[in-house]
């Protein structure tokens, strides 16, 4: 679960990134106050969470780098990977707000208020504590059937095949 929780977090910063550079430039930057909508929606459906661990891991895979080109400095890498999470982990904030910006460059103030109004609302925050759970049953039924249906496909190509004097 924690590991699919880190998956989606890289994910989501990658695909702000990727939104970032592919969807198209608007003619003026976001008001302030849109910006500020939109970040108080990333927060209301707990976007910001998903931010957390990058910092932290971005930090720990260097070090697991520089830790298998030399083991021995294992301890003085982890006091720099713990001094540099305690420095660098402020910087998540660019990511919120590159994903508020994208947000307020795509809606409205008035349809990002109705958002936050509705993030915020009991059925909102329903949406937001049960769409991991959706998501994950989701997924995992996406891969059994993909794996059912690979043996149909499997099995029609060796029928097919047969007719054609095959035998694979």
């Amino acid at each position: 679960m924690i590991a699919i929780a880190v998956a989606r977090a890289i994910a989501a910063g990658f695909l702000a990134l990727a939104l970032a550079m592919v969807l198209p430039a608007q003619a003026q930057q976001p008001s302030a106050n849109a910006i500020a909508l939109a970040k108080e929606i990333i927060t209301a459906k707990g976007g910001n969470t998903l931010y957390d661990p990058v910092v932290p891991q971005i930090i720990d895979r260097a070090r697991s780098i520089f830790l298998q080109s030399n083991p021995t400095l294992g301890k003085d890498l982890n006091d720099v990977a713990a001094k540099l999470r305690a420095e660098l982990t402020p910087r998540v904030a660019e990511l919120i707000n590159d994903g508020a910006t994208l947000y307020a460059s795509q809606f409205t103030e008035q349809e990002l208020k109705d958002a936050l109004t509705f993030y915020k609302s009991p059925l909102g925050r329903k949406i937001v504590a049960q769409e991991p759970m959706i998501l994950d049953r989701s997924a995992a039924n996406m891969e059994n059937w993909a794996n059912r249906f690979a043996e149909e496909v499997i099995s029609k190509f060796r029928a097919e095949m047969r007719k054609k004097g095959h035998d694979i």
